[in-house]
């Protein structure tokens, strides 16, 4: 596109823009509301209680290295046992006390998906060392919402 048509479109655009503004003004406070509904909807999604429930003093009670962690958001409740294997890597057990259709584990770039079985209980195997959160489709009244924990160390 050459600079002319650029500077043309630019010029079209102000323009419509300032008859908008005249005709349909944007509601005083808008903007605001807007930001803080947003807000407000990201810190709900990423404000999940998490309590470190065993597992701080693992080195003092023996040779084990386990941690039991709960996360909640008062209507979904997630259970995790995060134990180490022979191998290096990590076992990690869960529960949740709602009705899920999916679950992943989300480590940077990688994902794994497992199945959650009877009574809210899921597992991934081979899990590497590291920043790691666990989302879940999470299923109430016929509408899917996801729930995801805060990022935990394994």
């Amino acid at each position: 596109m050459a600079p002319e048509d650029v500077a043309a479109d630019a010029a079209l655009f102000a323009r419509l823009r300032a008859a908008w503004e005249e005709r349909d003004p944007v509601p005083a406070g808008l903007i605001d509301r807007m930001v803080a509904a947003v807000a407000v909807e990201d810190l709900t999604r990423e404000y999940a209680l998490l309590t470190l429930v065993e597992g701080q003093y693992a080195e003092v009670r023996g040779e084990s290295d386990t941690a039991t962690l709960q996360f909640s958001d008062g209507e979904t409740s997630v259970l995790l046992h995060i134990a180490a294997t022979e191998g290096g890597d990590h076992r990690i057990d869960g529960w949740v006390d709602a009705a899920v259709s999916e679950v992943r584990l989300v480590q940077g770039e990688r994902e794994k998906k497992t199945e959650v079985g009877e009574h809210g209980r899921f597992a991934f195997d081979g899990v590497r060392a590291g920043l790691a959160r666990v989302r879940l489709t999470v299923t109430r009244e016929g509408e899917s919402t996801e729930f995801q924990t805060p990022q935990f160390e394994v």
